[in-house]
């Protein structure tokens, strides 16, 4: 099996997809816009050969690669696991005649006006969405839908560059941020008051091999707004419980209704008072290393199970469900530059012995900005048999564990 690997080595876990390649067997091309020479040693060990591009979101770089790669022998795969990698690697899917996702796929998981008006044909239950490229479209469907309304890029990823606009107020300078009316088109989303979470799963033809729910506290449009609150991801081991039953139904119909092969997908869902509502989907892993909770709650090794079902059309284990896991972002105070922390010491006494790992930046380190996620500045893992033990555990330490800064 000879896989094309898009840009293994940033960010920095894109290596564990070229690793998890090598470990069952498969010949492993990398694609990256990084100088052969600068590529690490395990990670050249990993790679059977390797192409420089000047981009790797540049349609024509990466067809001229791909070919070159095609000459000197077949290639079976070319997989990107990069939101922003899709598209371009669809493209040349189609173009060189490798299997994998479609352009129209690939499309239909970017484009979230599409996306959504795909999905709701399908009978899906999305939120009312449209496109826009003028502020006065944004008013016509806010007066049709009623305020709030969400204003994101069509093709983003999270929460980045989104716009809560709570009324007319807002409008001007949302639609400047957009540059609506100079060339910017967005996608709009009724506000969906409720929980939010994610399904993602691992599927091969189609067929959902492994799956995981996910939980986000708070919602990602608040956390990524709020300095004074330490955000957390958790993944339940309560994967039985009957109340997931929709949603998992819910991932499963939009696999089938996206035609979605031999591929990882990433979906987010709201819960509240309107019933469970579909958000967006991703052919790809979910951000911020979600993977590695999947695999320290279940005892697997994810990124290996996506690269059997890539190379050999089958996974290798079943999760074990024996913990929940979780991520919390811990921001500075302020932004200027990290001098310290306080509590970590007491913290790791009290509960060390559940943390999967943990990332406090050295002293004189520059900070970043909230609305730069989860992974940006400090955060602690943990894993814990009791979702509602863990949930307790990374509150206590977003209110204990203080990064200073200056």
């Amino acid at each position: 099996m000879h896989v094309i690997l898009v840009a293994p080595h940033f960010p920095a876990n894109q290596r564990q997809f070229a690793r998890a390649l090598k470990s069952v067997g498969a010949f492993v091309t990398g694609i990256g816009e990084a100088a052969p020479q600068h590529l690490d040693s395990e990670l050249r060990s990993w790679l059977g050969a390797y192409e420089q591009v000047p981009s790797v979101c540049d349609d024509d770089a990466m067809l001229h690669a791909v070919r070159r790669i095609q000459a000197r022998g077949w290639v079976d795969r070319l997989e990107t696991t990069v939101e922003a990698h899709i598209l371009t690697a669809a493209r040349v899917r189609e173009r060189t005649g490798i299997p994998g996702l479609t352009v129209q796929q690939a499309i239909l998981c970017r484009d979230k006006p599409t996306m959504k008006d795909f999905l709701r044909e399908k009978g899906i239950a999305t939120a009312a969405s449209g496109a826009a490229s003028t502020a006065a479209e944004v008013l016509e469907f806010a007066a049709r839908i009623g305020y709030p309304i969400i204003l994101k890029p069509r093709a983003g990823a999270g929460a980045q560059d989104t716009i809560k606009v709570d009324g007319p107020g807002d409008l001007p300078g949302a639609a400047k941020t957009m540059q609506l009316n100079r060339g910017g088109s967005v996608a709009m989303e009724e506000f969906i008051e409720g929980h939010e979470g994610f399904y993602d799963t691992l599927t091969i033809d189609g067929v959902v091999q492994h799956d995981f729910i996910s939980h986000y506290y708070p919602n990602v449009l608040d956390a990524m707004r709020t300095r004074a609150v330490s955000p957390y991801i958790i993944t339940t081991n309560r994967m039985s419980a009957p109340g997931y039953n929709e949603v998992k139904q819910m991932g499963k119909d939009v696999i089938t209704a996206m035609g979605l092969g031999t591929t990882a997908t990433h979906m987010e869902w709201f819960f509240g008072p309107k019933g469970l509502k579909f958000g967006e989907i991703g052919a790809r892993p979910p951000g911020v290393c979600t993977w590695d909770l999947y695999s320290a709650a279940n005892g697997i090794d994810l990124y290996r199970e996506w690269a059997a079902a890539i190379s050999h059309g089958r996974v290798f284990d079943k999760p074990s469900r024996q913990y929940s896991a979780g991520l919390i972002a811990l921001r500075p105070e302020r932004d200027g530059h990290i001098i310290g922390y306080e509590g970590a010491d007491m913290l790791q006494k009290q509960l060390g012995q559940w943390v999967i790992d943990a990332y406090l930046p050295p002293t004189g380190t520059r900070t970043q900005p909230v609305e730069a996620g989860y992974m940006a500045n400090a955060w602690v893992r943990m894993r814990h048999p009791d979702y509602d033990t863990l949930r307790e555990m990374l509150e206590y330490v977003g209110r204990t564990l203080r990064v200073l800064a200056r």
